[in-house]
């Protein structure tokens, strides 16, 4: 089987589960990381047969796809603002929305530039690496509940060059006299009602700690790092959120019964209410 039947039975294989343009792109993936082939490659050398060590490797992520199992977990890695970021189920696979979040705050830093930033619910530690990245000067710490997510997220922070201080500890009970230029965060937002909308690799794979809250508190964790932020932003700090779209209002009236001003709520490139910040 050459590298364009190999393809089209990716396609046929996974029609059940996946769009076949979402199956070209899986099989891209798969041929970047077994073959180190790019699409321009496979293009190029569409009859070259590959050899049966990676033929296996093919079918053992093709296995793994029909089992519902998210690519990012099959290759243990997963891009976010250009940046190679590991992930297995103790964290999250960083969503491109969320880069929208990161390119908000670099925007918003050249225009009032900024030495210390926390990222609370880091995770993988994508939102804090890819800031640090960017703004080299700047001391970036970052905080997750999850002892396992803080192994993964310290081993991202070696695999790109950059110094985090990572905190381990719960941002509910958490208190510091530390006081920060900017705070931001992705937490938990999906309510129980939403979790039965979606996919089953999600719900399968991905860490439940780190995606739902209750129906009766969906703000919880909201409150507590707006808690956090009066407490611990420098006058004048900003506080970055990403929200759950359908509580954009409710979150803007939550900030506004905390006393935090210059309230933005953001939409993303689907429209979708997607990010706020305020300041002190």
């Amino acid at each position: 089987m050459n590298f364009k039947q190999l393809e089209q039975y990716f396609i046929k294989e996974l029609f059940v589960w996946y769009e076949q343009e979402e199956a070209k792109q899986l099989f891209y993936l798969a041929a970047e990381d077994v073959s180190g082939y790019n699409r321009t490659q496979l293009l190029m050398d569409a009859m070259t047969i590959p050899g049966t060590e990676q033929f296996l490797a093919y079918e053992y992520i093709l296995l793994e796809l029909k089992k519902g199992r998210p690519m990012q977990h099959i290759l243990a890695e997963a891009w976010f603002y250009g940046l190679k970021f590991k992930v297995n189920e103790s964290v999250l696979i960083p969503r491109p929305e969320t880069e929208e979040l990161i390119e908000w705050i670099l925007d918003t830093v050249k225009v009032q530039p900024v030495s210390s930033i926390l990222d609370i619910g880091t995770g993988s530690g994508c939102i804090a690496i890819a800031l640090k990245k960017n703004l080299e000067q700047v001391e970036v710490s970052a905080l997750d509940v999850s002892a396992d997510a803080l192994t993964v997220a310290r081993e991202n922070a070696a695999a790109n060059n950059t110094a985090i201080n990572f905190i381990h500890s719960d941002i509910i009970t958490y208190s510091s006299p530390v006081k920060y230029d900017l705070i931001v965060s992705n937490p938990p937002y999906i309510t129980q009602t939403e979790k039965e909308e979606m996919h089953h690799n999600v719900l399968a794979y991905e860490p439940h700690l780190a995606l739902f809250v209750s129906n009766e508190n969906p703000l919880l964790f909201y409150k507590s790092i707006a808690d956090f932020a009066l407490l611990n932003l420098k006058p004048g700090g900003r506080l970055f959120f990403e929200i759950n779209e359908y509580l954009g209002k409710e979150t803007v009236d939550m900030l506004l019964d905390k006393g935090l001003s210059n309230i933005i709520l953001k939409t993303d490139m689907q429209g979708k209410d997607r990010m706020i910040s305020c300041n002190l």
